[in-house]
């Protein structure tokens, strides 16, 4: 009868496991646990914190994260109904003509309509042209910018070889060439 001595040492919790399941008290802990709990903030529609390095808001009841790109979205997306004349925006080329004048392709069409009718057609037609001349003159001068700023002697070719040029960009030769272009993107304009 030896053999049936208990040969494992019982430590004091679970000890106190065994009284609270005999007792009738299973759910009631053996042990004391200490830790950290982050305390609880109450947030509202619209609050913007700053949590982990991050900023956050309440939208629609969602917690939501504050981006940089936020307001590019915003720009970007259609809404499903058209701001001017609150129709579904469903036809399929109210997409692009939302991202040009904000509005369904209906209320441009009015609009444009309304412009031919009252004779303001030609003014509005050529302040699109000339505002899409200058947006080009303005990218062509960034462009031209980059490319002087550009020091790399290395070019990479189609066959993936590196080849080292000598010389560089003759800025007066250059800015010459972009003066021409220039008028001659000026002398486009209506």
């Amino acid at each position: 009868m030896a053999d049936n001595i208990l040969k494992k040492e019982f430590k004091k919790n679970d000890v106190e496991r065994m009284r609270n399941l005999i007792q009738g008290k299973g759910s009631e802990s053996s042990t004391s646990q200490v830790g950290y709990k982050k305390a609880y903030v109450e947030r509202a529609e619209g609050d913007i914190w700053e949590e982990d390095e991050r900023m956050w808001t309440i939208k629609d009841g969602l917690r939501q994260n504050i981006t940089k790109l936020d307001k590019a979205k915003k720009a970007h997306i259609m809404p499903l109904f058209c701001p001017e004349c609150k129709k579904p925006m469903n036809y399929k080329f109210d997409n692009s003509f939302w991202k040009i004048h904000n509005k369904c392709y209906n209320c441009v069409i009015e609009f444009e309509n309304e412009l031919k009718r009252t004779g303001k057609w030609e003014e509005y037609e050529k302040n699109i042209h000339n505002a899409e001349i200058d947006n080009l003159i303005k990218e062509y001068k960034i462009w031209f910018e980059e490319q002087l700023e550009d020091n790399s002697k290395n070019f990479i070719t189609e066959t993936g070889v590196v080849e080292n040029w000598v010389g560089g960009i003759n800025e007066e030769r250059a800015k010459e060439s972009l003066a021409d272009s220039l008028k001659y993107l000026e002398d486009l304009k209506k």
